[in-house]
């Protein structure tokens, strides 16, 4: 037997854990854990859960520019002085790498700075990926 639908009930929050936060007019959304008043004794406390820990947030990331048939030498040279502010006889060398063996590392360091790198080279039509660091 079919039953009669309900109306449907309006949340402004999209999972049943999110909460909202409120503070001079301002409002925030997120998911969060909401202990119990007797928990921590004080009513009202909000505890969020860490998202990473410095150690994931430390790893390096290594941004590599791989070998292409179209870009020259001398383009792929002016860009890495260009990017990373690197001297002729640096850039020159990491060139050389890529050409030789396929792949060069170029830089090492955070993932965000890492991400903006790839993002350059990719602008000047370098084939460029990142990848974690091993170490």
């Amino acid at each position: 037997m079919l039953r009669p639908l309900e109306p449907p009930t309006f949340s402004p929050f999209l999972l049943s854990n999110q909460a909202k936060v409120g503070k001079d007019g301002r409002v925030w959304y997120g998911t969060v854990n909401m202990t119990p008043s007797n928990a921590t004794g004080q009513p009202g406390v909000i505890h969020l859960d860490e998202t990473a820990t410095k150690e994931e947030l430390a790893t390096p990331w290594n941004v590599i520019v791989h070998n292409d048939p179209i870009n020259l030498m001398n383009y792929v040279t002016m860009v890495l002085m260009r990017v990373f502010g690197y001297p002729r006889p640096k850039a020159k060398k990491m060139m050389l790498e890529v050409h030789t063996q396929g792949r060069s590392l170029v830089w090492s360091g955070g993932r965000e700075q890492a991400e903006h790198y790839v993002h350059q080279l990719h602008g000047y039509q370098l084939l460029a990926t990142m990848e974690k660091s091993e170490t």
